[in-house]
């Protein structure tokens, strides 16, 4: 009886690990970079000082809605993840988890964020509904799609539009030029991580911007830095920032030459570590808003 109870715990242990690494918790990489531009829009929604009701919703939602996205990408990918050196220790891929306990997970973080999302005003349930619309199609675009991260660039901006519309404001030039900043940021990093798996995604057939740019992938990153720097610069220019934004966007642009020195060879574990370091720059951003705009008009 003791060996059995034993067992039994060990195998419970060893199911919510797997369920733990299906929704990426010892990877939270990518909810930092999507909770980045979702505290940029608060930061300015909020004219400096943000809700802190609005502040947890969101913080809490980007973390759920990042996991259950995870959950389904896996679901979706199972098959191919299996043949990529990256992602075939995944546990549905792995075998460590069962798709039917995986799209059990999928369905209760789904009905966690529906309850998040209802805390919201409403005015921000249609950006809710293309955000899940964008999470269930993304996977399946790798399939036939030359660039599905052009798909991902506008999942990983929906924070911004739902953090504006939270506070009821109407459309302004600065809203929509944060979006396009988001967007080339995240073609940015997603073209690094592409990168890294450049030689699975040719050998299983999915595409990718990196496989799409070929030799011209580190010019063209190059160029979507520099629209980005620019826009955040002269979104900096209309809400009248202080110095202190511009210093702190000027370390944030130090982080994407670090990040061309770091892709320089095309090395697969160089182009990862530049994916990642991508944290740096989102939160540089987010503290250039916090300390250099305390009252945006």
């Amino acid at each position: 009886m003791v060996m059995s109870r034993s067992a039994d715990l060990s195998c419970l242990v060893c199911t919510l690990g797997a369920c733990a690494r299906l929704m990426r918790l010892d990877k939270p990489i990518g909810s930092l970079l999507l909770l980045a531009p979702t505290l940029w829009a608060l930061w300015i929604a909020g004219s400096g000082i943000p809700n802190s009701e609005l502040v947890f919703i969101f913080i809490v939602g980007v973390f759920v809605t990042r996991s259950a996205g995870c959950v389904i990408n896996d679901i979706t990918d199972r098959d191919i993840d299996r043949h990529v050196a990256r992602t075939q220790e995944r546990p549905l891929a792995a075998g460590d988890i069962s798709l039917r306990l995986s799209v059990c997970l999928a369905t209760l973080l789904g009905f966690v964020a529906l309850g998040l999302l209802m805390l919201l005003p409403a005015r921000t349930w249609g950006w809710a509904i293309i955000a899940v619309v964008l999470t269930l199609v993304y996977p399946r675009f790798k399939r036939f799609f030359s660039a599905p991260q052009l798909i991902l660039s506008i999942a990983f901006s929906m924070g911004i539009p739902m953090a504006w519309s939270a506070y009821e404001h109407e459309v302004s030039l600065a809203i929509v030029l944060l979006w396009l900043a988001n967007m080339f940021w995240v073609l940015v990093y997603d073209t690094q991580y592409a990168m890294s798996d450049r030689p699975d995604d040719i050998k299983v057939g999915v595409g990718s911007t990196a496989i799409l740019l070929g030799n011209n992938d580190r010019w063209v990153i190059g160029l979507w830095q520099f629209l980005c720097i620019s826009l955040l610069a002269y979104i900096g220019v209309i809400l009248g920032a202080a110095q202190v934004y511009f210093a702190l966007l000027f370390f944030a642009a130090a982080t994407f030459i670090y990040q061309q020195w770091l892709i320089r060879g095309r090395d697969r574990d160089s182009c990862f570590t530049a994916f990642k370091n991508n944290a740096w720059f989102g939160f540089s951003v987010w503290l250039a808003f916090v300390l250099g705009m305390p009252v945006v008009q």
